[in-house]
């Protein structure tokens, strides 16, 4: 590819931050290489194992085993949960995700996503949708962090479905390296893609002050809520919570100037 081929692209001369690595980040880093963006896979989360290994074992051994008609994820991590421990899914067994970001952290893993919430990207949103599809009593497996409420799992048992709830693992920040943090300070980082709440708290403990000329970009609006919980100012925040909308936002932004400086 040509210089003239690369300037030609929306987000030509970019330096955006990628806060996930694994297959999600690798996905992202992608389609910004297709728009014109240098991407920075700078992963700032990361799970720790659960307090209970045996009863997550014993989960995702019966899981593999065809134990379940519908597995639920409710964050990325789960899936890097998955991922970590080579987890097999049964043809039989659906998946449901929260929302656009899990079901493409699913997919890049190499699972098939079989329901995403239309309208409310949120456990309420998910039992509101899976009640409505399944009628009769399922078998449902959900992992979650230890940290989570167990909206989804009461929301699904009211609904009259056999559920086992099993604490997956512990969110913990990931250090990112002393030369990334030196390029936000100084500028050089032109965008922070900020997808989910606990990215939010790390972007604010590990960074600090953000630069004027930096965009903080949030891909829906649950997650601007929670950045905002923490402190973080959002520039501009995704019409649908997927990676395309959220990226096409960023376009959108780098066309209009400095019109997201503080």
């Amino acid at each position: 590819m040509t210089t003239a081929d690369l300037s030609s692209k929306p987000l030509a001369g970019w330096r955006i931050l990628v806060p996930r690595g694994g297959p999600w980040g690798d996905g992202v880093a992608a389609e910004l290489r297709s728009r014109g963006a240098t991407p920075v896979i700078a992963p700032m989360v990361n799970f720790a194992p659960t307090d209970d290994p045996e009863a997550l074992a014993s989960a995702l051994e019966a899981l593999q085993q065809g134990a379940f008609d519908w597995l639920t994820l409710t964050s990325a991590t789960t899936v890097d949960v998955l991922y970590s421990q080579g987890v097999k899914i049964p043809a039989h067994t659906k998946i449901a995700a929260v929302g656009e970001t899990t079901a493409a952290a699913a997919q890049a893993a190499g699972f098939t996503v079989n329901l995403v919430p239309e309208q409310d990207n949120s456990a309420s949103g998910m039992v509101r949708e899976l009640a409505e599809r399944e009628p009769e009593p399922r078998r449902f497996l959900t992992l979650r962090a230890e940290d989570a409420k167990p909206v989804l799992t009461r929301g699904l048992i009211a609904a009259g479905h056999d559920v086992l709830s099993v604490m997956a693992f512990r969110t913990v920040g990931e250090p990112v390296s002393e030369k990334v943090v030196a390029d936000v300070h100084s500028g050089r980082i032109n965008a922070l893609l900020v997808t989910s709440g606990s990215i939010a708290e790390q972007v604010v403990k590990q960074f600090g002050a953000i630069p004027q000329s930096t965009l903080v970009a949030a891909i829906g609006p649950r997650t601007a809520k929670d950045a905002a919980a923490v402190g973080l100012e959002v520039h501009l925040v995704a019409r649908h919570q997927t990676v395309t909308a959220l990226l096409d936002a960023v376009v959108t932004a780098s066309d209009n100037g400095a019109t997201f400086r503080r």
